[in-house]
């Protein structure tokens, strides 16, 4: 309670806050803006972002950033002398006080703190008359693009009273115009030969209505057209469209006029049809610098009819770094291999800076010329972390890495890495220590010619990479190897497609009897229930003797069907332990084949409004079993006395946003997740699914929720079933901090009919998603360019274990979970 009225006093002193602080005498605050179209009201955004005046942006409906700019004073002291001067009894107070030295302190603090305010908030929103003006103008420029050439548009400033006002705008459109006659006047012979052949897909067709933008599509059209066609100097400058309205405003009649060539000469310009031209020779520089322009290239090769130049001794094989390069001799020039060739080549990450620049041979020919400036060859990375967890209570973590370029002189990427850190877990120090290296290769290196199936302009990549891990006095001080090769490709700008054909992992645990010590709260369950079995208790768990008598234990009630009947709540507990045990204690060979698509229409970064769509078929232990026979005494197959994992397993992931407004954003994001297991095998630990944590379900910490209606309290719960699904709206609030409001919704559930798990943790039918937990709350995050930091605050809205009133029981601050997090949950 004493948190929750910290909010409201917090929250009402923010709605007390005076709008109108700072806006001067006979001024108005702008508090509204209204269009009416044709006596319709309207907000759509291409409208409203027409408004050179718009009200102070909210949050909630809150203009925080206007109240925290009017924490400030804009006419407050710049420099110590202005302050000295307005705050003289400040001054000599603090000067009395202490010194001269720390008044001045003090004023500089206050000046900087005064400025602050100011830059991070927005200043009130002034009504100016010049720029209504401004805007009515912008209205009907807008309207005259989309062929309403009557259009009429007027505004009227509103007065609320207390310093507050309103504009209305009103639009009267007239009738539109529509495209009547369309015809060409090409100049060129060339160019009136291909634009004929492709005249049907034109943006301009009779009878349509008059938009700017269909004339901009088409102009942008011609001039891809023009340039893929070998036309290398075609430009808009070229294009005119003519169009006449003088007869009839409501039909346009259009000529779509393109000019000769313009060409210099004697300092006069003479115009010249277009010509076909087609590359006569390719340079490639690979060593490029702009201070080494004139010097002499010591090395050169010509491969395949391109020359390769050096000014040392050539370091890229040109037999693959011509793989990159689209555009050949005696081929005719086109924009689309240019600019495929440059992505290709900037895609490899082996250059800084690539250019290709064409100098004319002739009216017929070019000469192309390929400068690359690379990377350095070897670099180093450190980075270092410090971090707490519910098990690990002191973290301190390093890693060391070394990138290897052009390894093998074909663009390759080696990379080799060193981690390790130190840590207290729960009262004993421990240690992590592991290794990895990958090669990525720019090409699909794959036997049989099946590279032959995936184009180079697709930008195939192969990656080797192998690792191994160590614990100590974590968990059962694991070991992990693992060694993969994976294929990549962009099959085309908005799918990419990624082929795992090994993913391979050896999981080892060292010092399975520690377990009941890091698992400790299973332990006190499985001592409860053998209190109630014979009110013995089990000896505590501090020698080789003490375990085995715990696990005999499990093991002997498991098939104790008197005490299945006798108390089966206990019985099923001692169960979901020993199935739990069985998983994390069990050593596994995971070889998973994989193949992965992804859908993403996000135009670049600051596109809001987007889809995304990622699904991942895995298989595990399907081909490996084949290379035996043998199985273990819990009759799972087995290689070279290792257990296999065997399982299908299936992940689809949506995502879409929507941007609201200007300052807006409404993202969702759904999750379905499946594992089948098949000959007995269970499911690896690690790749089970959880619930709860800061990219998850919020108002649960990682693996604390589930599977089902079990009630939580151990310290990791998972499922082999998971469904997921969020929505978040996103929000400016002042300067760089940014707000949201989230809902989460999920649960995990066990679909592998183990007999050792309980029903309240099984996903039976359809009725089973009434198991979904809710989860609610809000979030702050600070944008500091190169990352978001952020801080959620996750409320338990619907708890599914919950037996009686499932829904906004332990909504409250005291049950609240706080998630510290790094960019965006999705």
């Amino acid at each position: 309670m004493k948190k929750l009225s910290i909010y409201f006093l917090l929250l009402l002193f923010l709605s007390s806050c005076s709008t109108i602080k700072h806006v001067p005498e006979k001024e108005l605050l702008l508090t509204k803006n209204t269009v009416y179209i044709d006596s319709v009201k309207n907000s759509k955004s291409e409208i409203t972002d027409l408004l050179l005046q718009r009200p102070n942006t909210k949050a909630l409906g809150i203009p925080l950033s206007l109240y925290f700019y009017n924490l400030g004073n804009p006419k407050g002291s710049q420099d110590v002398s202005e302050w000295k001067e307005n705050h003289p009894g400040w001054y000599h107070t603090f000067k009395d006080l202490f010194s001269e030295k720390q008044s001045i302190s003090v004023a500089r603090t206050f000046i900087g703190l005064n400025n602050w305010y100011l830059e991070n908030g927005q200043a009130p929103i002034i009504i100016k008359d010049k720029k209504t003006k401004e805007t009515v103008k912008n209205l009907e420029a807008y309207y005259f693009t989309e062929g309403y050439f009557r259009t009429k548009v007027w505004s009227q400033k509103d007065t609320l009273g207390n310093k507050k006002g309103a504009i209305k705008y009103y639009i009267s459109r007239g009738k539109p115009s529509f495209l009547d006659s369309i015809y060409s006047n090409i100049k060129s012979p060339v160019l009136d030969s291909i634009y004929a052949t492709t005249s049907q897909k034109s943006f301009l067709k009779k009878g349509e209505q008059y938009k700017n933008q269909n004339f901009i599509n088409e102009a942008d059209r011609l001039i891809k057209l023009f340039r893929n066609k070998g036309i290398y100097h075609f430009n808009e400058n070229s294009i005119e469209f003519v169009n006449d309205t003088l007869n009839n405003y409501k039909k346009t009649n259009v000529e779509i006029s393109i000019s000769d060539r313009l060409i210099e000469k004697e300092g006069a310009y003479i115009s010249k049809p277009f010509k076909i031209q087609r590359i006569k020779k390719i340079n490639i520089f690979t060593d490029y610098l702009y201070s080494l322009r004139n010097e002499l290239h010591k090395d050169s090769i010509n491969y395949n009819d391109i020359s390769y130049f050096s000014h040392t001794k050539l370091r890229y094989n040109p037999k693959y770094l011509s793989q990159s390069i689209f555009i050949k001799p005696n081929q005719v020039y086109t924009d689309s291999l240019r600019n495929l060739t440059r992505n290709h080549l900037r895609g490899l990450r082996n250059f800084k800076t690539t250019s290709i620049r064409y100098t004319e041979l002739n009216d017929e020919e070019l000469e192309a010329n390929i400068f690359l400036t690379p990377i350095e060859k070897y670099t180093l990375g450190v980075e270092t972390e410090l971090s707490r967890s519910n098990i690990r209570t002191f973290d301190i973590s390093a890693k060391f890495s070394i990138t290897n370029r052009n390894t093998f002189k074909g663009a390759e990427i080696f990379k080799f890495s060193i981690l390790g850190s130190y840590f207290n877990s729960r009262t004993v120090p421990g240690w992590e220590i592991g290794s990895n290296l990958s090669l990525e290769v720019p090409r699909f290196m794959a036997p049989f010619g099946l590279h032959k199936f995936v184009p180079k302009s697709m930008s195939p990549r192969t990656t080797f990479q192998t690792g191994i891990n160590i614990q100590k006095n974590i968990a059962l001080d694991k070991q992990n190897i693992s060694l993969g090769v994976d294929y990549k490709w962009q099959y085309s700008k908005r799918k990419t497609i990624q082929v795992e054909l090994l993913n391979a992992q050896y999981i080892r645990n060292l010092n399975v009897d520690n377990y009941f010590n890091i698992y400790n709260s299973e332990y006190e369950k499985l001592n409860e229930v053998s209190l109630t079995y014979d009110g013995n208790p089990l000896p505590q768990p501090n020698n080789q003797e003490s375990i085995n008598k715990i696990v005999d234990f499990m093991k002997e009630r498991a098939s104790d069907t008197n005490f299945k009947s006798t108390d089966p709540t206990a019985f099923q507990d001692n169960l979901n332990i020993l199935n739990r045990y069985n998983i994390i204690t069990s050593d596994f060979l995971i070889p998973v084949i994989a193949y992965n698509f992804t859908y993403n229409n996000q135009e670049n970064i600051r596109d809001a409004n987007f889809s995304y769509f990622r699904v991942r078929v895995a298989n595990s232990g399907n081909i490996m079993a084949l290379l035996s026979n043998q199985t273990d005494a819990k009759g799972q197959k087995t290689v070279f006395k290792l257990p296999v994992a065997q399982y299908f397993k299936t992940d689809i992931e949506y995502k879409k946003f929507w941007r609201l407004g200007e300052n807006s954003v409404l993202a969702h994001r759904s999750f379905l997740g499946a594992i089948i297991t098949y000959n007995d095998s269970n499911i690896p630990f690690s790749k089970s699914y959880f619930a709860g944590g800061s990219n998850d379900i919020r108002a649960w910490r990682t693996y604390d929720l589930g599977p089902g209606r079990r009630t939580p309290g151990l310290e990791y719960n998972i499922g082999s079933l998971k469904f997921l699904s969020s929505f978040e709206y996103r929000f400016d609030m002042i300067s760089s901090l940014k707000g949201a409001l989230f809902v989460d919704a999920g649960n995990i559930w066990d679909i592998t009919n183990s007999s050792l798990v309980d029903d309240a943790a099984k996903f039976k039918n359809l009725k089973s998603i009434t198991d979904m937990a809710v989860g609610a709350g809000f979030g702050l995050r600070y944008d500091l360019k190169f990352l978001v930091a952020r801080l959620d605050l996750g409320f338990k809205a619907r708890e599914p274990y919950l037996t009686d009133k499932r829904w906004f029981q332990n909504f409250n601050f005291s049950n609240a979970v706080y998630n510290i997090g790094i960019n965006y949950p999705f």
